[in-house]
């Protein structure tokens, strides 16, 4: 494909450092998509730090001091005391255990932001981990060694203990891991090519790496990105929108949304300003003074997303960067303290709420779209965008399966948006009898973003289309250079539709190449 579509990104030669201060959402998608190389913060002072936690508990153990998860057992079990001399099993218990996940296996990318999300918590040096611990993570990273972690089983508090399990099970040697070549194998025949040593976790290492919110976190993480690029891809949609269905941009006159001033609408307005060429000037008579509101309200429908996403980034950032297991250790007091930092509500609202609005970003182009195929809306382009003519035309039917795909994929899309994190169950014998469910949320957020970008497919493809027949009618078409040079970029890959073919890898190349994300739009 074209370089103006496929700029790609290599990796970046700076790297990550982990336990050096606090990491945002982009750090988290580039070392989970190995844009960016992970170290581990090695200076004196924090690895003191660290070692500092696991040496206290040391001499807790040494005093018999009454620990939860090291001295009892788990969960409802806390009051269950374990002999000093069966404390060292503990910890391989928890995860055998809890090794009963279902459902797909989480992708490589994902995998990498759990780790990365679990590191970082434990980093925060309040959770009785070796330095050890955190170096064998890192270099798990750094070598690709991947977990299969199902991804369903969690509900969310104690955080993520189900699929972290495969994590702890897999630092000492245990379960699979991701083959790159396809499928997966023993992680004790990877760490032998590695030449990686299995760790034994001590006691409350096993609890440490799997109570907590890393999974929930790391998927918020990349549906973040996802949502943040399909902002700008359907903004850069609706714009096209308008060009080929000849609507009205003076629905975007920056006096207009001065007297509504939500700072994302401003931004999302201002963009298709951009795109349109607008000014001041009416300079040709418009069609229809109103255009329908898939139109004319785009900006007021996008920018509740565009509003909402700095609010959860910092949920998402601020989850990120906290100490979320339990219990955690004041080691200069000398306290073990007991809580519930594994409560996943914040990022479990987060993703409620995301998938919510971006819901409403299918919908949106999913009735753009309706518009630009229907002759009643679409001012003057033929019945389903149909490039033939003559009498090739009564053979052929354009857009139509297109649109019928686009409706089901936003029926799905909508229908997801039922928050889980009202769906609390008692678990636990009662134990954990108010959870979460934020990993479901934002398994069911990633879900939405998925439906919606295969509508934004469609719409794109379909709104490619549109401009090429204004184009072949003769029609001078005012938008921006960069919407110009766009579209010609993307025409060249995908030529117009003049008679009926399929369009399925059309469509499937189009989200490849939102996968790869080799543009920023409104940068």
């Amino acid at each position: 494909m074209g370089s103006d579509l496929e700029a790609g990104r290599g990796v970046h030669p700076v790297p990550v450092v982990l336990g050096a201060g606090r990491l945002t959402i982009e750090d988290v998608c580039a070392l989970a998509r190995r844009e960016r190389p992970a170290l581990l913060a090695s200076d004196d002072a924090f690895r003191t730090r660290i070692d500092a936690g696991a040496q206290f508990l040391d001499a807790l153990l040494a005093r018999e001091g009454n620990i939860y998860g090291v001295t009892t057992g788990y969960g409802d079990s806390c009051e269950t005391s374990i002999p000093l001399d069966l404390v060292e099993e503990l910890p391989r218990h928890l995860y055998t255990f809890h090794g009963c996940g279902l459902g797909a296996t989480l992708s490589a990318v994902a995998t990498r932001a759990v780790l990365v999300a679990r590191l970082n918590s434990l980093a925060q040096g309040v959770s009785g981990v070796r330095y050890e611990l955190l170096d064998r993570l890192t270099t798990m990273l750094q070598q690709d060694v991947l977990p299969r972690i199902p991804e369903e089983g969690s509900v969310g508090a104690s955080g993520d203990l189900t699929p972290l399990s495969y994590v702890a099970a897999v630092l000492a040697g245990e379960r699979e891991v991701i083959d790159p070549e396809g499928g997966f194998r023993p992680t004790a025949e990877v760490f032998a090519e590695r030449g990686i040593q299995p760790l034994t976790l001590r006691p409350k290492e096993g609890l440490a790496i799997m109570n907590g919110t890393a999974v929930m976190t790391a998927l918020a993480c990349l549906a973040f990105e996802r949502a943040d690029d399909l902002l700008r891809l359907a903004s850069r949609i609706t714009a096209m929108m308008v060009v080929a269905t000849d609507g009205n941009p003076d629905h975007f006159d920056k006096r207009l949304f001065a007297a509504k001033p939500h700072p994302g609408q401003l931004d999302v307005a201002s963009w298709l300003r951009a795109d349109l060429a607008c000014d001041e000037s009416r300079d040709r008579p418009r069609r229809r003074l109103q255009d329908r509101y898939s139109l004319r309200c785009a900006p007021h429908v996008l920018g509740v997303l565009a509003d909402a996403l700095p609010f959860f980034r910092r949920l998402i950032e601020d989850e990120l960067n906290s100490a979320n297991d339990n219990p955690l250790l004041d080691v200069e007091a000398g306290q073990v303290l007991h809580g519930g930092h594994f409560y996943g509500g914040h990022i479990a609202f987060a993703m409620d709420s995301l998938k919510n609005a971006v819901a409403n970003v299918a919908d949106l182009l999913d009735r753009q779209l309706a518009l630009l195929v229907d002759t009643r809306y679409n001012h003057g382009l033929p019945a389903n965008l149909s490039g033939a003519t003559g009498e090739r035309a009564m053979l052929n039917h354009g857009f139509k399966a297109i649109q019928i795909g686009s409706s089901a994929w936003t029926a799905e899309a909508l229908k997801l948006t039922m928050p889980a994190s009202v769906f609390s169950r008692s678990t636990e014998c009662h134990n954990q009898d108010k959870v979460s469910m934020g990993t479901i949320a934002a398994r069911d957020a990633l879900r939405v973003l998925t439906l919606t970008e295969q509508v934004a497919a469609a719409a794109l493809r379909a709104a490619l289309q549109g401009v090429w027949l204004r184009q072949r009618q003769g029609e001078t078409l005012k938008m921006s250079d960069e919407l110009t040079r766009w579209i010609t970029a993307f025409g060249a890959e995908f030529p117009p539709v003049d008679e009926d073919r399929a369009l399925e890898g059309e469509l499937r190349r189009l989200l490849a190449l939102f996968e790869a994300r080799p543009w920023r739009i409104h940068a």
